[in-house]
């Protein structure tokens, strides 16, 4: 067997029992292990990548680091908490800014839109634009979202394993007011339509569908609740998202958690219905009791970690997938159009474009674009090449569909001549192949989602209780990440972390009491 060159030698049952592995170097594979090793636990994080973030990374351009990932940062409350629980601060840590502008929007028509942290700012925008019935209509939405939000924020995004029963009776004291704005037998799209009579407010609004990787065609209305979350807060980060993954990673390390990146691992081991540890795709084994696996429950499911994992989550298929993306990064300058930090220029018809890639599994012909310009954060415009991100929905056939350079060059010219179109010039970029992932490159990265970004997409009133949970019916074999529950985006990732540490710990401490161990100065502690 190969030398483990990852651990030094240790003696004694304690060492191995506290030993945890993760799989996955994501968001929730660092919150996990920060937290675990702030409790004792020795921690090692294999990634094959070659650094942390998972799809929280960062690529170079000519004019510096850029997000190539998640780019907005909200609900900064469970990032203060995190870092609380380990005792830090997180303004300590990173610079943070909240946004005065959370995002703006516009249309073929020219006609456009800014969203702001401040709502009464934002009602007035809608008025001023769509008139004063539309911005009744705008307040109506935000409070139902918020309502919404209050509501199945304990029971469902912090609970450990939320049920229809246990959320039902959690809401149920105020299940008249509730019933109405959850409109459980509508889609968001559908629930929108009542609500707006413009449809580009309609539009605008069902685009919350795809925060987590689905179409509001198909979404529950529930889904609403996303604004307010946005609504509440959105901060800009010095030094882009990436900083978030190296701030995780610094306290880990701080902590004693060893990161050993550029190392796919090949099999979760496992014996007697129990974890044992892993086999790296080097054939180095290392012995552990407990894993943590941060990637895509069905990279388990399909066997890609082997035969003996796949029971421990349900199997789904490609209907099941969340959207996957093309996504430019690059730098250049760019005109003609005011880019906020987050801009996002719609397509004409958000019918056909869901329908292409959900149901005809196609590139959509009539596309909606999102741009983070990295480098505006409201002060005066980048003189010369900035930094942008730019992102197309696709579907998430990364593992079936080979994308021809014919195809690529076709979509890509389609999108800057659109942009052009409505104002906004870019200097489209060469050599192409660097700036652009397609699902293809997604699904190379992240092993079993055929490109899928969010994991399972949320179609159905029930697809939120089928995520898998933090505890599977493998001893040993802990989930988290954004395929699991409570969900995709970086403020869920990382309480789907600390779920998993929390059950981790948990069973370290029903189960301490019934091991001797030997503690320094030859005391016998149960």
């Amino acid at each position: 067997m190969p030398k483990d060159h990852t651990f030094p030698p240790q003696a004694g049952p304690r060492s191995l029992r506290d030993r945890v592995l993760v799989v996955g170097a994501g968001v929730a594979g660092l919150t996990a292990a920060l937290e675990l090793a702030h409790h004792g636990f020795e921690v090692t994080v294999f990634d094959q990548a070659p650094g942390p973030g998972g799809k929280m990374r960062q690529v170079e351009s000519a004019a510096g680091p850029l997000d190539a990932g998640p780019t907005v940062f909200t609900m900064r409350w469970v990032f203060d908490a995190l870092f609380d629980a380990v005792g830090e601060a997180l303004d300590e840590h990173l610079a943070l800014t909240r946004a005065e502008t959370l995002a703006r929007h516009t249309w073929a028509d020219g006609t456009r839109l800014d969203l702001f942290a401040d709502p009464a700012r934002s009602e007035a925008a809608v008025a001023e634009a769509r008139g004063g019935a539309e911005a009744a209509r705008f307040a109506a939405v935000t409070r139902r979202a918020n309502l919404l939000f209050d509501a199945f924020d304990a029971p469902v995004m912090r609970a450990a394993a939320p049920t229809p029963l246990g959320v039902t009776r959690a809401v149920m004291g105020d299940a008249l007011r509730l019933l109405p704005a959850m409109a459980p037998a509508s889609t968001l799209w559908t629930a929108l339509g009542r609500q707006f009579r413009d449809p580009r407010l309609r539009q605008l609004f069902a685009r919350y569908a795809t925060y987590v990787g689905g179409s509001p065609l198909l979404s529950p209305a529930l889904l609403m609740l996303i604004w307010a979350s946005e609504q509440r807060g959105v901060w800009l980060v010095d030094g882009g998202m990436h900083a978030l993954a190296r701030a995780r990673e610094r306290l880990g390390r701080a902590r004693g958690v060893r990161y050993v990146y550029n190392t796919p691992v090949a099999q979760i081991t496992t014996s007697g219905g129990a974890v044992t540890g892993l086999r790296l795709a080097s054939g180095e084994r290392i012995a552990a009791p407990r894993v943590v696996f941060n990637g895509d429950p069905a990279a388990l499911s399909t066997g890609l970690l082997g035969e003996d994992v796949v029971p421990a989550v349900r199997a789904t298929g490609r209907a099941d997938r969340s959207l996957s993306a093309f996504v430019w990064t690059f730098a250049t300058p760019a005109t003609g159009f005011p880019l906020a930090h987050h801009t996002v220029f719609f397509g004409e018809d958000s019918r056909t474009e869901f329908a292409d890639t959900f149901r005809r599994r196609t590139l959509p012909r009539q596309p909606t674009l999102y741009l983070c310009a990295q480098d505006r954060h409201g002060g005066p415009t980048p003189d010369g090449p900035e930094r942008i991100l730019m992102i197309m929905n696709a579907p998430a056939n990364g593992d079936t569909h080979n994308y021809s350079r014919e195809e690529v060059d076709q979509c890509q010219t389609t999108v800057f001549a659109r942009l052009r179109a409505m104002g906004l010039t870019l200097s489209e970029p060469t050599p192409r192949e660097p700036m652009l992932t397609t699902p293809e490159g997604f699904a190379r990265r992240f092993p079993g989602t055929g490109g899928a970004l969010y994991g399972a997409n949320p179609h159905g009133p029930m697809k939120t209780f089928s995520r898998p949970k933090p505890v599977t019916p493998l001893t040993g074999l802990t989930l988290a990440g954004g395929g699991a529950h409570p969900g995709p985006g970086v403020p869920m990732s990382t309480l789907s972390g600390r779920r998993a540490a929390e059950a981790i710990l948990a069973d370290r401490a029903s189960t301490s009491s019934w091991i001797p161990t030997a503690m320094p100065g030859g005391i016998s502690t149960a």
